[in-house]
Parts: structure tokens; C-alpha cells; sequence
């Protein structure tokens, strides 16, 4: 739509939406969802009864909805897809990290998780060719001088050269390269103390909490909060040999060690190769207050958080999945599910495992050949679903991952939001007062469908919008108490 000359057919339903009767809840709708991009719709009823008496004390029915429907939120973490429900998780994400670096009551972890060795590590992966960038104080390779921003960066200079299958592998199995590293990292840790590994267990532990982040180039890094723990987590202390310093110089030697590599087999023209972690490392202790360093609690947190909501889109891959929906990318048929067999192909894809044509997707030309490379080696690596995994140059772990003792969980912050949703519903029902064992409740649910049509898609976006400037100017002003 251009700005100004509106499509009349999407002004027009704009404006038959905005004139509906029941538009004023169609709008509480989405505003209760926070402005989602894609709500679910479903559709239902609900009653509350009283147990003893049978009472019915609240009624509810999607019926007279508008549409006849209630719109839900989608709960996606990719702000590509629906920058509204990216904000909620990118928010879990900080308190999730945060409590785990400043301890957080509510959540049964003690301030004094602060005293403990904690750093701020960022693994990255090696080279697999000279790609356009900007080196301080010269120039890139090619010879100029690229703008910040540049379409170009990260591109390979010599496409010809450039080792797509070695990066869509190393994003394959980087999820078993982090976990080779942690468990390598335990002994080191181990080895610097003294100590056997089973005797490091009855002292002390190592938690975690990482974000994987796709560097312009496309291949994946992680950066991850370590911390070293007493025997039981973050709520009893560290031995006294448990510095920094040795936190440090083992994720040093960890890293450099023989067994933190993933090997894979030969297969067609593709050598064998040992995959391991590139020669950047950078480890930084993260400091409890303010001190000049930028390596702090919050600006850590918000740091892991803010690329907790981005993917491979941000190197201009495509943000939704490319693989055949019949085969789910493996290429083969599932009567005849064999490599090899002559009637093994899935008759959808031709085998290739894709159910887009890469040549028209609008990407740049370096994720083009990195998604192409991916459905090149599916039929070469069938278990390591590289084509299902295309959008996403061959990574298929969890952007956003920890320990099991490093900090709360994303469920446990979802429940207490719902928990606190529930209590305001039921105060709005003139249910506050009911113990909740004294009410039954019944219920039945169906999906009807999700998103916005045209016009909806508009004005949700402005409610949205609106949104995140109410959002703003609280924080400003929250900002502004603290400073004065």
C-alpha cells in the first residue's frame, strides 16, 4: 500500500471494521493479546458452577464475540513473525537470565548468587571463507571501505571458494558442539581443582544459560552466562578455589581440546570432516553493578534476551519453513522410506526434501546457496534433517536454552502470568471471593482458525503500535525517578 495512495479495497475494509458495531471488543480482543500479528482463534463455551449447590455463578460463550469467536494470542518468539508476542518472551528471557546473575525471591534464588564466579562467554565458529566486512582501521579484503548496514557484509568474496556444506554442517551440529564443550568444561574445571569428576559433583556445579545468535555470515555463535555453583545450585556457595580466573582459563582449554569436536563422515564428494568452534573467543567476567564495564547484570540479560526473539532471518533467509510438507523434508517416500531404492523419492519433491523453488525465494544470493547446500547434503546425511532445517541454514537446536539449576523457567514465569490473568478474571466474575475447590468448572474449546484479514492486519498493527509507545513512555519515565 502505497503511503499516499491507499489500496481503496483495504481502506475500505479498514473502514467497515472500524464501523462494526462490535468493534469496540473486537479491539479489547487484540489489545488483550497485546497486539499478536497472527491470534488463534477459537471457539467454545465455559460455566462456573458451585460444587454443593450446583449454582451456576459465571457463564461464558464465544457467541456473541465478534465472529463469533475469541482471539487469543499466538505465543510466537520470532519477532520477524509477531513482533507483539516477541516482546513477552524477550522479557521472560531477561527476568530468566537476570535472576539467574541478581537471584530473584520469588523464584527461591538467593541475591548472594552474585558472590559466585560468573562470566559472559560468546563461542563462535570458524572460517569457512574470506567474507566482505569492516576491520577497524582499514579496509575489507575486496578493497573498500562498506558502510555500516551494507548488503554486502558477510557475504563471500569468492562464492566459487566458500565452504557452504562445512557452515550448514557446523550449524547442524552445533547444539552436540555446546554439549561436547560443557561436558569438556567440567572436567577441566575439575582437573584445575584437584579433583575427580564425581568428587566435583559432591562441591559444586556448573550452570548455564545460553542464546544462539546467527552472525551476518550465517553461521551460528553462542553466547552463554557460565557460572560455577555450589553442589546443590545458585542457593548454596562455591568452594574457595572457585575463582574467575579458573572459570576463565577452563572455558579457555575446553574450548582447544581434542574432544570438543563432532566428526562426520565422508559421504559422496563431501570428506570427512571435525567439526569444532572457531578461534574468536571472547570471556568476560560480568560485574554486579555499574563500574564502567558494559559486561553488567542487566546489560548482559537484556543482551541475551534482545537476540532470544531473532533467527536466521536477519541474514536474509527466509523466516518460514521451505521443506516438503509430505516427507517433512527427508526426501523419501514412506511406503518406500530407503535410500537408494528406485522408488524411494517422494513424489511431491522429486526427492530433494524442499517444497519451495530456492530460485524464487527473494533472498540475497549468500542464503540462497547456504539453503541450497542444505537440501544438496539431505540426501547425503538423511538423519541430520538438513533440508526440514533449510530456512534456518541447517541449525536445528533451541535458540534459547540453560541448565537445570541455573535459574527459574519459562514455564514457571508463564504460569505466574496466567495465574495472575486467572486471579483478574475471576475478580471481574465476582469470583474473588469463591475458594477455587468450591468451584467446578467446564469447559470445551475448538480451534477456528488464526490471523487477521487485511484490514484487521492494519488496525491491529496501529493497536500494537500504540502499545509499544505506552510501553516506552513508561519505562522513560520509570527511568527518570530512578535518576533523580
Amino acid at each position: 500500500m502505497s503511503r499516499h495512495h491507499p489500496d481503496p479495497g483495504l481502506l475500505g475494509e479498514m473502514l467497515k471494521v472500524a464501523a462494526a458495531p462490535d468493534y469496540a471488543r473486537w479491539e479489547d480482543q487484540i489489545r488483550r493479546t497485546g497486539g499478536c500479528s497472527d491470534p488463534i482463534h477459537i471457539t467454545g463455551w465455559t460455566v462456573a458452577k458451585d460444587k454443593t449447590s450446583g449454582e451456576v455463578l459465571h457463564r461464558y460463550s464465544t457467541g456473541h464475540e465478534p465472529g463469533a469467536r475469541l482471539r487469543i494470542a499466538c505465543g510466537n518468539r520470532r519477532a520477524s513473525r509477531c513482533p507483539a508476542c516477541a516482546w513477552t518472551y524477550s522479557g521472560d528471557t531477561y527476568h530468566l537470565i537476570r535472576a539467574g546473575l541478581a537471584g530473584d525471591d520469588r523464584r527461591a534464588i538467593p541475591a548472594t548468587v552474585r558472590e559466585h564466579p560468573r562470566v559472559f562467554a560468546t563461542l563462535t565458529a570458524p572460517s569457512f571463507g574470506p567474507v566482505h566486512n569492516r576491520p577497524t582501521g582499514r579496509a575489507c579484503r575486496c578493497g573498500q571501505h562498506h558502510q555500516e548496514g551494507a548488503s554486502e557484509l558477510g557475504t563471500a568474496l569468492d562464492p566459487a571458494t566458500y565452504d557452504y556444506a562445512a557452515a550448514v554442517l557446523f550449524n547442524n551440529h552445533a547444539g552436540q558442539l555446546w554439549q561436547r564443550f560443557t561436558t569438556r568444561l567440567r572436567r577441566e574445571i575439575a582437573a584445575s581443582a584437584g579433583l575427580t569428576q564425581r568428587e566435583l559433583i559432591e562441591v559444586a556445579r556448573i550452570s548455564y544459560g545460553k542464546v544462539a545468535e546467527f552472525q551476518k555470515r550465517g553461521a551460528i555463535h553462542f553466547h552463554a552466562v557460565i557460572r560455577i555453583d555450589g553442589p546443590v545450585g545458585p542457593d548454596t556457595s562455591p568452594p574457595a578455589w572457585a575463582t574467575t580466573e579458573l572459570l576463565d582459563a577452563s572455558i579457555r582449554a575446553a574450548m582447544v581440546h581434542a574432544y570438543t569436536s563432532v566428526r562426520v563422515p565422508a559421504a559422496g564428494d563431501h570428506p570427512a570432516r571435525a567439526l569444532r568452534w572457531g578461534t574468536q573467543l571472547d570471556v568476560r567476567p560480568i560485574k554486579a553493578f555499574g563500574d564502567g564495564s558494559d559486561v553488567t547484570e542487566q546489560a548482559v540479560a537484556s543482551y541475551v534476551a534482545k537476540y532470544a526473539t531473532k533467527a536466521a532471518e536477519t541474514t536474509g533467509a527466509t523466516d518460514t519453513p521451505v521443506h516438503c510438507r509430505k516427507c517433512r523434508g527427508a526426501g523419501l517416500s514412506t511406503r518406500y522410506p530407503h535410500p537408494g531404492s528406485t522408488l524411494s523419492c517422494c513424489t511431491r519433491c522429486r526427492g530433494t526434501g524442499l517444497g519451495e523453488d530456492l530460485a524464487q525465494l527473494a533472498i540475497p544470493e549468500h542464503a540462497r546457496r547456504l539453503m541450497t547446500a542444505c537440501a544438496t547434503l539431505q540426501p547425503l546425511y538423511p538423519d541430520r534433517m538438513l533440508a526440514r532445517w533449510a530456512h534456518m541454514l541447517g541449525f536445528r537446536g533451541h535458540f534459547s536454552t540453560k541448565s537445570r539449576q541455573y535459574s527459574t523457567t519459562l514455564g514457571a514465569l508463564r504460569q505466574t502470568r496466567a495465574d495472575y490473568r486467572a486471579a483478574q478474571e475471576r475478580e471481574a466474575r465476582g469470583l474473588a471471593d469463591a475458594e477455587p475447590d468450591t468451584v467446578l468448572v467446564l469447559a470445551s474449546w475448538q480451534y477456528a482458525g488464526h490471523g487477521h484479514s487485511p484490514g484487521e492486519s492494519v488496525l491491529a498493527a496501529t493497536i500494537a503500535h500504540g502499545i509499544q509507545l505506552n510501553r516506552q513512555t513508561a519505562r522513560e519515565a520509570l527511568q527518570g525517578e530512578q535518576h533523580e
